[in-house]
């Protein structure tokens, strides 16, 4: 990966929101490899900021303490900036369906800030990371990054010189929060596992796999473009079993002896995710191993005409996709060391 970027990112000085979290701290990791002239991470989490200082070592790391909903700090925090990878966001779909008002605060306001100063600071580039939750959104989590999405892709209309797309992908293995570290911490106690539904499906990829993606596309990019990179999945149920299978004797369990229990599926979790809708498939085109969404651009005076050598239909829900057997789950988890 770093003969493929390295001259892309050499001297570039870089801003990562939600540079604590999940994605974001990957993306700072992976940055700090490469002849940056800096990256700024700006983040709330204080611990999460001291832990990754203390991690990287990097004296071309800046610890940004601030909320992106703080529109005064974000100017501040982007000045003088080159690329913007925007990965803050409330994730969580219960607590984001709990606190409905708190998620909009962040994924819809915090977002429209960081364009707003990225625009007038003429930011070369804006890529911001969005979800499989944002197809056809039955969640207050999803519908926030769905409006974030609109927002980023119709940022750069008018006079901008700033260049704003998405990458949009599912769930990375063993994020914060994420279902891993759960059945981790359930088979450590003897059980039970906790199943939302024997028939759930999630697409799944590794966290250099994310990053590849998220670098790749702020490299393509030439604005207004959704990224979606081919994604396999597997059933929540073979994950939970071959994870039994192979941690419960390092826990001093037989495997028989954790049982798994289906609790059902929470308020605002779909069964099957999708990464893009029928209506979207229409202005899909397929580039350097992946799906690259270009919307029609629609204003009060204009309607943008279908263009040729367009997909059509592409159905990349979950349930249908190319499912990991029992054995390719193991090998992944092994090579992520979560096994």
């Amino acid at each position: 990966m770093k003969d493929k970027f390295a001259k892309f990112f050499e001297d570039k000085d870089i801003l990562v929101t939600g540079g604590c979290g999940s994605i974001g701290s990957l993306i700072v990791r992976a940055l700090l490899k490469y002849d940056v002239k800096r990256v700024r991470s700006l983040d709330i989490n204080e611990t999460g900021q001291f832990n990754l200082q203390e991690e990287t070592k990097s004296p071309k790391l800046r610890l940004l303490m601030g909320d992106i909903r703080d529109k005064r700090r974000l100017e501040w925090a982007i000045k003088g900036v080159d690329i913007v990878f925007h990965a803050a966001a409330l994730k969580h779909v219960p607590l984001c369906e709990y606190n409905p008002f708190e998620a909009v605060s962040t994924n819809v306001y915090g977002t429209q800030n960081l364009i707003e100063v990225a625009r007038d600071e003429e930011v070369e580039r804006f890529i911001a990371i969005s979800t499989d939750k944002a197809v056809n959104p039955i969640n207050t989590m999803g519908a926030t990054k769905l409006l974030s999405e609109k927002l980023v892709m119709n940022a750069s209309l008018g006079d901008v010189k700033t260049i704003f797309s998405c990458v949009r992908f599912g769930n990375v293995l063993n994020s914060q929060g994420s279902v891993i570290p759960i059945f981790v911490r359930e088979i450590s106690q003897g059980g039970p596992v906790t199943v939302t539904s024997k028939e759930m499906t999630r697409f799944f990829m590794s966290g250099q796999e994310a990053v590849n993606t998220i670098f790749k596309a702020v490299k393509l990019m030439r604005g207004r473009e959704i990224f979606i990179p081919r994604m396999k999945s597997l059933r929540i149920l073979d994950l939970a079993e071959v994870m039994i299978e192979e941690l419960a004797p390092k826990y001093g369990y037989k495997p028989s002896e954790i049982r798994i229990k289906i609790i059902g599926v929470r308020p605002g979790e779909k069964l099957h995710e999708s990464l893009m809708t029928e209506e979207e498939a229409k202005h899909v085109e397929k580039l350097d191993g992946m799906f690259v969404l270009r919307p029609a651009v629609v204003t009060p005076t204009l309607v943008e005409e279908e263009k040729e050598g367009r997909l059509g239909h592409v159905d990349y829900v979950s349930k249908n996709a190319e499912l990991l057997k029992k054995e390719e789950i193991k090998k992944l988890l092994k090579a992520e060391k979560i096994l």
